[in-house]
């Protein structure tokens, strides 16, 4: 049975309670500081009045003094007072604002993928634009308070001088406020929509960019930007539309707060004409009218952005809660860096089985592509064990036993298309900054040429994806980082499609060199690889077929000749 929407558990609710929850101090400060500049403000037209009708009294020296030391004290509390309150604030805002980056950002690296329908620019914008947009409500809440206090004062010091003011006053800020309460409602589903587009348009954008080269490799650049231009164009559509919504809002609120502020003053001056209130309260009256519209346009705003902060945190709450696809096991593998495929079946894997010995150099030839990547996939975990028929074990164990950092701790997997990020070669090869290996791996992936040509060395500066490398650095550079890690097993998958016969033939001698006495699994079609391997695996339709050296193979196999042959 369905859950009735009136029990539902809200997510995004509960995220905007933990934000205003943890920031409860930083709150309480900033709504007594800025409730006293709504008061301060606020006295100010009551100074005046009190001012003007006791000036006209008593018109001595010392009674101006007052008067003026009085305005100056008032004039004083409203600037410090809105300026550390809004440090307060502000301050508060960005750090929670930070938190929910942070959380977001770690659900979207975990190495456990979760099962939410988002790519990661859209990923991008959550944990951005909509951990900003969530993290307001901290503002929000004092500036609604601190409005409320002024209009309070406002209404009190009205009804002192006619009830008939005060009462004006609090009736037009409920029938205000109760107008745009329903209009917000459609800004915030209108935003909601607004931040989902934009992220398909951001996540399209970061598709392009990594496929760039092939699309542009077989033509297909054009209805790959054309794909793009729809998408953006929506994005565009909807930003207008949320424009529009807000510009109606805004123009409505300042249109209700002018006649609200007309119908105080004009009251108040028929009331003077009537000589029910006294000049200095018609001036009091006027000038409240004037100053009422600042925390009355203040507090109108606050229900938009309540609904805007409600609509980010339940993107947020896509990705907080969502599930991780599988639950790791709490074991380790066993010592030694043995790997078994048993029985696999997923994709076009139709149970593949095989098995790589401790220390052992082992290259699997595969004649569909797709198998490799499906297999590369498996390996990596990209895929939940119970996604799959068969079983991989690690060192002895089933990957589903094992938790996911000891996997990644025992087994590596470099994809042919390993990321490249904005930083220096050094920390490209060495992220987490430990200092081994690097000069060896350098050198194993022919990446030397890189380091010497130019005088930075290994600190040259490389732009985001590797911008301003060739496809073969970048190939080489991805290379050098998986072989630096030394993982216990790793596993390579076309790690040389983008280099040169010469290059590849150095790189496939030193690789085995280097990794000599580790076990390693090569996924590839190139020849030196196939040869510098201890055995080569043919993996066809989904299963091994054949297992023999490179050269034995090549001598007996014709398939497998007209397969890897250049």
């Amino acid at each position: 049975m369905k859950t009735p929407d009136t029990e539902r558990p809200r997510p995004g609710a509960a995220i905007l309670r933990t934000a205003l929850r943890r920031n409860v101090g930083a709150m309480i400060a900033g709504t007594v500081l800025m409730g006293l500049y709504q008061a301060a403000e606020t006295a100010f037209p009551i100074a005046l009045g009190l001012i003007v009708e006791h000036t006209m009294q008593d018109r001595s020296l010392g009674s101006l003094a007052i008067s003026i030391g009085s305005l100056a004290v008032i004039i004083t509390t409203v600037s410090l007072s809105w300026r550390f309150g809004m440090r307060v604030l502000q301050k508060a805002n960005t750090t929670e604002a930070h938190r929910w980056r942070v959380r977001v950002a770690a659900c979207g690296l975990q190495p456990v993928a979760r099962d939410v329908d988002l790519k990661s620019g859209e990923i991008l914008t959550i944990a951005t634009e909509d951990a900003d947009q969530t993290a307001d409500i901290i503002e929000v809440v004092p500036l609604l308070i601190s409005s409320l206090v002024a209009v309070a004062v406002a209404a009190v010091a009205l009804s002192l001088a006619d009830l008939r003011l005060g009462l004006l006053v609090i009736v037009g800020t409920v029938a205000i406020l109760s107008v745009l309460a329903v209009m917000s409602k459609r800004i915030g589903a209108s935003t909601q929509e607004q931040q989902a587009r934009v992220a398909r348009a951001g996540a399209k954008v970061a598709d392009l960019i990594i496929g760039l080269r092939p699309l542009h490799g077989f033509g297909g650049n054009h209805a790959a930007f054309g794909s793009y231009r729809r998408v953006s164009t929506d994005a565009k559509r909807q930003a207008i539309t949320v424009a529009r919504v807000n510009g109606v809002y805004a123009g409505t609120a300042l249109a209700l707060n002018a006649v609200l502020a007309a119908a105080v003053s004009l009251t108040a001056g028929w009331l003077a004409f009537e000589g029910r209130i006294t000049i200095g309260e018609l001036v009091m009256a006027v000038g409240l009218a004037q100053f009422i519209m600042e925390p009355l346009k203040m507090f109108s705003e606050m229900p938009k952005y309540v609904m805007i902060a409600r609509a980010s945190a339940e993107r947020m709450a896509l990705v907080l809660t969502a599930r991780p696809v599988t639950t790791p096991g709490p074991e380790r593998p066993e010592p030694g860096g043995e790997l078994e495929v048993d029985a696999v079946r997923h994709g076009t894997l139709q149970g593949a089985t095989f098995t790589v010995t401790a220390g052992e150099f082992v290259a699997i030839a595969a004649y569909q592509p797709r198998a490799a990547a499906d297999l590369a996939a498996v390996l990596a975990v990209n895929v939940a064990p119970h996604a799959y028929e068969g079983v991989v074990r690690v060192g002895g164990r089933e990957i589903a036993d094992l938790s996911i950092e000891s996997v990644r701790e025992h087994l590596l997997v470099n994809p042919y298309d390993g990321e490249i990020f904005a930083g220096t070669l050094r920390t490209n090869i060495d992220p987490s900054g430990t200092g081994r290996a690097i000069e060896a791996a350098v050198e194993a992936s022919m990446l030397t040429d890189v380091v010497a040509l130019h005088r930075e060395g290994l600190d040259y500066a490389i732009r985001d994806r590797g911008a301003n490398l060739s496809g073969g650095q970048r190939q080489r550079l991805s290379l050098a980082r998986a072989l630096a890690a030394d993982a216990e097993v790793l596993v390579l998958h076309d790690p040389t499609t983008a280099v040169d016969a010469v290059t590849e033939q150095l790189i496939a001698r030193n690789v085995a060199k280097l990794r000599k006495g580790r076990t390693t699994l090569v996924l590839t079609s190139s020849p030196a690889l196939l040869d510098a391997a201890d055995r080569v695996l043919v993996l066809d339709e989904g299963v091994i077929i054949a297992e023999d050296t490179h050269r034995n193979l090549l001598a007996g196999d014709e398939a497998y000749c007209r397969a890897v042959a250049r």
